[in-house]
């Protein structure tokens, strides 16, 4: 039983995975929205010697740069990645996001339901609320700290595109983006912001699964609906919703400190996930970390919803095995 939670959790995932992919591609892209970047348009001052007219120029003069490019919404935002990189970009990273799935949710679905049946009442078939969320707990960080690397590839091909081309990685695929991470960076960049990997898996994981368990069984309870479709996606679309509001703020610190870029020689922009969230709200406003929110939502319902209703539905072809 304990493999067969992994199979029927790794195929349910890699589907919810693979079909939400452009919306968690904007997600991340909206969450970069702000940082100091190298601006490629930025207008540097005229030496007098090269300018048109040098009198109308003065020595000293001192040149403003043009204000930073407006935040857009989740729409807008996928639509620019459309016109400007092409419809291909939206699946940037895909194959990073298979890999990640396979390792981090495969890991997490197989030990919750593990957890779970060890930890269910016999007579009343139920576990309580508690105990399902520490079972998200465990199975949530265990994953995520096999699946860090994945992840950390998987946001650096999303968020390649929004830089200029010199600073572009240009990685062919996760393999790609793995295997230059640990000869450029070293290997112990594959596990950059795991601490914030695992708190944010703890947190998505614990009240995913936890609401997903917990609303279904107050449904079936109450005789509100039976168990079905129906349930399958009120039950998903709730539990998406209550995941999304508990971890974007880690979201958000997660994707900056796994995107930026650190060269030899030089100060990493972040020193770590404290650093990233000061830094952040300082510059930001504290509603910073509620960034990406509404791509957040749109895309934690939907993979919510196709995840538990493929894994209903996978378990009900696998039942007999």
């Amino acid at each position: 039983m304990g493999v067969k939670g992994f199979v029927e959790g790794g195929i349910a995932s890699i589907v919810a995975g693979c079909s939400t992919h452009p919306l968690d591609l904007i997600k991340v892209r909206m969450q970069l929205q702000g940082e100091n970047l190298p601006n490629p348009q930025q207008v540097h001052s005229l030496r007098p010697a090269y300018a048109f007219n040098s009198a109308a120029i003065p020595h000293n003069s001192v040149h403003i740069p043009p204000p930073p490019l407006p935040r857009v919404g989740p729409i807008s935002a996928g639509v620019r990645i459309f016109q400007s990189e092409g419809v291909a970009a939206l699946f940037s990273g895909v194959s990073a996001t298979v890999l990640r799935q396979t390792l981090y949710s495969t890991t997490r679905m197989g030990l919750y339901d593990i957890l779970k049946q060890k930890w269910t009442n016999p007579e009343t078939g139920n576990m309580p609320l508690l105990s399902k969320i520490t079972a998200g707990l465990i199975a949530g960080g265990i994953g995520a700290a096999v699946g860090n690397p994945a992840d950390v590839a998987m946001v650096r091909m999303q968020a390649d595109g929004r830089l200029p081309s010199s600073q572009r990685r240009n990685y062919n695929s996760v393999i790609d983006a793995i295997t230059r991470m640990s000869k450029q960076e070293g290997v112990a960049s594959l596990w950059r912001g795991s601490s914030l990997t695992v708190n944010r898996a703890m947190i998505v994981t614990a009240s995913q699964l936890a609401s997903y368990d917990q609303i279904k069984e107050m449904i079936l309870e109450n005789g509100m609906m039976k168990d079905g479709l129906g349930t399958h996606v009120t039950a998903s679309f709730a539990a998406g919703f209550v995941a999304a509001v508990a971890s974007n703020p880690v979201d958000v610190i997660k994707t900056r400190v796994m995107n930026m870029k650190v060269e030899p020689g030089k100060v990493a922009p972040y020193s770590g996930a404290i650093d990233c969230a000061m830094k952040t709200v300082k510059a930001e406003g504290i509603m910073a970390l509620y960034k990406g929110f509404i791509p957040t939502i749109s895309r934690q319902g939907p993979f919510t919803v196709v995840l538990f209703v493929t894994l209903e539905q996978v378990r009900e072809l696998l039942k007999d095995f």
